[in-house]
């Protein structure tokens, strides 16, 4: 059976080109671990949910990003994590080593965006991520994308749009000479 709340944010994501294809993934804590969209899905579509425990041993077809989830729920406590790939704040995060938004929602809920490296599902990229989280709701992997870490799925998403609007502009603000 299906999660509506990962597919009401999941179909969010989509619809506002915060995802792509079966690229990113979604998080809730529970009881005795976390809850995370299979790999290889596509966030808008019905999909039950893989549990991965506290001592990070996965259920099979786990997201291979479970590692950084695991990292941030284990630092924090935050109830949930979406991982997204906005196209502004991925192109922003190659060539900046902090996002400071100029617009008065990003100045609010995101006064500075930390960018961390390291490849997709590795472990360095998990502790990269897990100690920025501890002291900012939401960090982006350069060149990769974002994760946001919230009470709720929903709270988490509008973090990520709000990257993703600070990103946008700061972008246009820099191509248009203001």
């Amino acid at each position: 059976m299906h999660d509506i709340e990962f597919l009401n944010v999941g179909t969010r994501l989509h619809q506002e080109g915060l995802v792509t294809s079966v690229f990113g993934n979604m998080s809730r804590r529970v009881e005795g671990g976390f809850e995370i969209t299979p790999t290889g899905s596509f966030l808008d579509v019905p999909a039950r949910p893989v549990f991965v425990s506290d001592e990070g041993v996965p259920e099979a077809g786990a997201s291979s990003e479970y590692r950084v989830h695991l990292q941030v729920y284990r630092r924090t406590d935050a109830g949930a994590i979406v991982h997204a790939h906005p196209p502004y704040a991925v192109a922003l995060s190659l060539s900046c080593p902090t996002i400071v938004p100029v617009d008065s929602e990003g100045k609010m809920l995101l006064p500075e965006i930390p960018v961390v490296d390291g490849e997709p599902g590795t472990e360095t990229l998990a502790e990269n991520i897990g100690a920025a989280l501890v002291s900012s709701p939401l960090v982006i992997a350069r060149g990769h994308g974002t994760f946001a870490r919230a009470e709720t799925l929903v709270d988490a998403y509008i973090l990520t749009a709000v990257a993703e609007h600070a990103a946008r502009i700061l972008s246009i603000s820099a191509a248009s000479d203001f």
